[in-house]
């Protein structure tokens, strides 16, 4: 399993960035996949999940209505799209799969991050 992010940088407050997480070595589309980040202060945070097909998503509320998370199955991509970028939003992004026991949803891979600052 191989997740590659990209598409970090320094933006200044309200800006947008658009992440991408190159996916292989797995069946992307039988994966939920997920966003998370974490910055020193704050830990590891979850920002949003989507589900195989893409047809439906779930946030944090501190991004909710700003970032939207979407997937190209067909291209094994998933994206996070950042919009009204604040301070804040300052992290390491990572993308993770999802996985379940049945009862629970986890993440059992991630990705090296890339880094997004927030700062003017």
């Amino acid at each position: 399993v191989q997740l590659v992010e990209s598409g970090g940088g320094l933006v200044q407050p309200g800006g947008s960035l658009r992440l991408s997480c190159a996916a292989s070595g797995f069946t992307f589309s039988t994966y939920y996949m997920s966003w998370v980040r974490q910055t020193p202060g704050k830990g590891l945070e979850w920002v949003s999940d989507i589900i195989k097909s893409g047809l439906s998503t779930w946030y944090a509320d501190s991004v909710k209505g700003r970032f939207t998370i979407s997937r190209d199955n067909a291209k094994n991509t998933l994206f996070l799209q950042m919009n009204n970028l604040k301070p804040e939003d300052t992290a390491l992004y990572y993308c993770a799969r999802v996985v379940t026991d049945g009862v629970n949803y986890y993440d059992d891979y991630w990705g090296q991050g890339t880094q997004v600052t927030v700062s003017s």
